[in-house]
Formats: C-alpha cells, structure tokens, sequence
C-alpha cells in the first residue's frame, strides 16, 4: 500500500478541507497523511511514496512558505510520484479554472523551481464573515472590481468538488 503525504499552505482552511476531500479518496488505495507544509520534515517527505501539495492564494500570491518549500525539497519532491494544486477564487471563472489558464498556476510554474508532474487549480471560497476588517474590505474590492460577490455578511464557496473527486482520481494514474 502506497504511503501518500498531503501537504498544505492555508490561509483561511479551505485548502485543508480540499486536502481532506482528496485524501479521503487516495485513502482507497493507500495509507494518506495530511500536514501543514511549513510543519513537514524531511523524513516525512522522503518517507512517503507519492506527495500532494495544495496552496492557497492571498492577494495574487502564494505563501512564500511554499517557494522556500519547493526549492528546499526539489530533489525529493522529483524522486517521487507527485501533484501540485493551487486554490483561488480567480478559479471561478471557466475560462480561468484549468491549469494551463489560471493565472496563478502559470505564475507558479515560472517562480518555482519545483516543477510538479501533475496540477490541478480548484476555485476556493470567500467568507466575509470569517475576515477581519482588513481583509474583508480588501476582498471585497476585489470582487467587485473582478464581478464577483461583495455582500461581506455571506460566505461564498466556488470549490466545484466533483471536480477534486476526479482530480484525486487521476492524480497518480
């Protein structure tokens, strides 16, 4: 049985709830382990036969926590079977929602001196009521400059979760 390490970079926890989605269904077919990207260790890394890595983005950008990541452990990371995927509500948007158009992925794949064997990009979720006024008022202009939604007392999940399923699927097939 395959040991398969899920990694993850959140800013709010949705990229830990898709990370969850996806390891559930790797769980048929292998023993899955989930853990922050900034909390792994070496001999997680080099201990697991497939590895995951999910990011969420944060006003255009990626935690740098995962550029540091990628680099550090590039070596690893290659020996192995494995899977990027980036978290964004740009992802929304159909003509946005696949790796070879979403503008942060393509940004990603430029900066990262990891180059993952397989991607996926999954639109994510914007909940005012969880921000703090920062945040909120930020995300919101945002969302209305980008035709999204701005009423900052709902939450908006965007996560289409077949779409995931069918990732988690095909990730290593």
């Amino acid at each position: 049985m395959d040991k398969i390490l899920i990694l993850f970079s959140t800013t709010d926890g949705h990229t830990y709830s898709i990370c969850s989605r996806i390891a559930e269904v790797l769980s048929i077919n292998g023993l899955v382990t989930i853990s922050n990207l900034e909390d792994c260790s070496e001999l997680e890394i080099k201990n697991a036969d497939k590895v995951v890595v999910g990011a969420s983005i944060r006003y255009g950008k990626h935690n740098k926590s995962l550029f540091s990541f990628s680099q550090k452990y590039k070596s690893i990371l290659d020996s192995k079977e494995n899977a990027f995927f980036s978290v964004n509500a740009v992802a929304r948007k159909p003509e946005k929602s696949d790796p070879e158009t979403n503008p942060y992925l393509i940004k990603f794949m430029k900066q990262s001196a990891w180059q993952p064997k397989k991607l996926g990009v999954f639109a994510g979720k914007i909940d005012y009521p969880k921000y703090k006024f920062f945040d909120k008022h930020m995300i919101r202009l945002i969302m209305w400059i980008t035709n999204g939604p701005t009423d900052i007392n709902k939450s908006f999940e965007f996560t289409d979760w077949s779409k995931v399923d069918d990732f988690a699927k095909n990730i290593f097939h």
